[in-house]
């Protein structure tokens, strides 16, 4: 098992960096795939998946994501409205066969895995995205593997949450201290303005704080449908939103901050 998840998160590693590096369309169209596979995983839980309403999901979507694209918020707004009409009607039309809950998590998904992963590409897009984009992964992935470093080496103090008994308040810290240092290093080491060299660091361990919650939010939601993994796409990991759930929370919290303090 440690060799496929090692030898999967070195690809998917690969992957991210050939992406983020060339940026554009490619970068984009990869992340409307990936929302759109998040999206199935998600209407899986609830047994929608394959089902007329979940296809009107899907294309709202792909068009929620070109309309990000293109900064075309008025229109976003009316298009998510028009969306929330769409699954209402599809919700009456075939009543009883879909309870409440369902038809919820259909528009649920496009705000939690289409919009927010939207945020991977608006980084990207940003001046100095090139550089800027890599503050997702670290307030994400460095965080997680911080957190696990610390809670191995010296965790004791289990977190008071039934969602994950193994995490530690000491991993908890390390992921945050971890990402801020990794902040303040990738800082240091491509830029020459030293008020980078405290926002980045502040970026790191926001989006780290953040990030955990993420984690923990789609570890609560596989508890409430009792299922281990959203899927198996990736050998090792489980599915895209086993992988990306903490990349879902850390994107729009950079892009927000990069806004805000840079």
């Amino acid at each position: 098992m440690f060799k496929t998840r090692l030898a999967s998160g070195i690809v998917l590693m690969a992957i991210t960096i050939a992406l983020m590096v060339y940026g554009g369309y490619p970068l984009f169209w990869v992340i409307t795939a990936i929302s759109l596979i998040g999206l199935f995983e998600l209407y899986k839980a609830v047994g929608m998946e394959k089902t007329p309403p979940a296809l009107a999901g899907y294309i709202s979507s792909i068009v929620t994501d070109i309309l990000l694209l293109n900064d075309e918020y008025e229109y976003l707004i009316m298009w998510l409205i028009l969306s929330l009409m769409v699954f209402m009607a599809c919700y009456v039309i075939s009543y009883p066969r879909f309870n409440s809950e369902q038809i919820t998590m259909l528009f649920f998904g496009i705000i939690y895995v289409t919009i927010m992963l939207s945020f991977v590409f608006k980084v990207r897009f940003v001046e100095n995205g090139i550089l800027l984009v890599w503050l997702i992964y670290i307030g994400a992935w460095g965080s997680d593997t911080c957190a696990y470093c610390v809670g191995k080496l010296i965790g004791k103090h289990k977190m008071p949450s039934e969602l994950s008994p193994n995490k530690t308040i000491e991993g908890c810290l390390g992921g945050i201290a971890g990402a801020a240092l990794i902040g303040f290093i990738f800082a240091a080491v491509f830029y020459n303005d030293r008020n980078v060299w405290w926002q980045l660091p502040v970026i790191g361990a926001v989006s780290s704080v953040i990030s955990q919650i993420g984690d923990l939010a789609a570890s609560a939601i596989k508890r409430n449908h009792n299922i281990k993994d959203y899927g198996k796409l990736i050998p090792g990991h489980g599915g895209i939103l086993d992988r990306f759930d903490s990349i879902i929370f850390t994107a729009p919290v950079v892009y927000y901050l990069i806004r805000f303090m840079m």
